[in-house]
């Protein structure tokens, strides 16, 4: 297949194998996945702004293997930024705008993931994230359950949080920050919610990480808050059968979802998603430029 070259903001790009298709089961190729890409920018960049990237690649589609990619490799163009993450000698990609973008997604990098922080201040987490995990025959309707209970809390708290799907089987909330925090207090504090939620019911909500006990509940991942964890990105494709994304969602929707005991209403895959943006735009900018201090925990 021949590369196609393009022009992107002033800056020329090598696109190649547009044809080759990513996804079988949708019959979904990497022209397809470029184009969403191209066309969710607007929407994307702002929460990729600055942050060290984390690319997830499939060469060869989902159904083949992957590997993780940190070091923003040497064939980069020139134009490409980059700066520190988890480690002080790793130079990870910064995507900032749409051409990097582009160049990233060409890779076959289906997945972005970031962290809580940006490489500028990598020691100050913008927001704390909670990781709904659901463990068979737990679903996304009982991480829906679970989110409403942490926005409750959160609630008494003077905190405003913000539920989008996982792409996957799960979803995450976050609580933008954009205020003076370390890692360490802000994995402390979600550490300490879901404890609590734990406690009250431990049938249904555990915040231990062994696999083994898990089944039937969904775990509240306070670890991600990490200072070298990512998630995955808001709008990112993810590498499932279908082309799904992580999505973000208003509370109306997470309610309904409850409601109609149906995971399939939060199914977002990219057609859907570029439909959502342009009636309801982006869901998650508050996310973004909202502060809120985090509370200081007793002891």
């Amino acid at each position: 297949m021949a590369d196609t070259i393009v022009e992107v903001d002033g800056k020329q790009l090598k696109i190649s194998n547009l044809e080759k298709v990513l996804y079988p089961e949708a019959h979904f190729t990497k022209g397809e996945i470029v184009d969403y890409y191209v066309r969710v920018a607007p929407y994307m960049l702002p929460h990729l702004e600055g942050r060290p990237l984390t690319m997830v690649r499939f060469p060869d589609g989902v159904e083949a293997g992957s590997f993780y990619m940190k070091q923003c490799p040497d064939y980069r163009p020139d134009w490409m930024k980059t700066g520190p993450g988890d480690l002080s000698d790793t130079r990870h990609c910064l995507i900032d705008d749409l051409p990097s973008l582009i160049w990233v997604v060409n890779l076959a990098s289906l997945e972005i993931h970031t962290p809580m922080a940006k490489s500028v201040d990598i020691d100050t987490p913008t927001m704390v994230v909670f990781d709904l995990d659901p463990g068979a025959p737990a679903d996304l309707v009982d991480c829906c359950r679970i989110a409403l209970e942490i926005r409750e809390l959160l609630q008494t708290l003077g905190l405003e949080s913000f539920p989008k799907t996982s792409g996957s089987k799960g979803m995450q909330l976050y609580v933008p920050l954009n205020t003076p925090a370390t890692h360490d207090q802000a994995k402390a504090f979600a550490k300490a919610v879901a404890q609590l939620l734990e406690r009250r019911d431990p049938k249904r909500i555990t915040s231990v990480m062994r696999k083994d006990l898990r089944g039937g509940k969904v775990f509240v991942d306070w670890d991600q808050n990490t200072r070298h964890k990512t998630t995955i990105s808001p709008y990112s494709m993810r590498a499932r059968p279908r082309p799904w994304v992580s999505t973000p969602l208003r509370w109306e929707e997470v309610e309904a979802c409850i409601a109609a005991g149906d995971a399939a209403l939060l199914t977002f895959e990219t057609a859907d998603v570029l439909a959502r943006v342009a009636e309801h735009g982006d869901l998650f900018e508050p996310t973004a430029r909202l502060e809120q201090d985090l509370p200081k925990l007793a002891g």
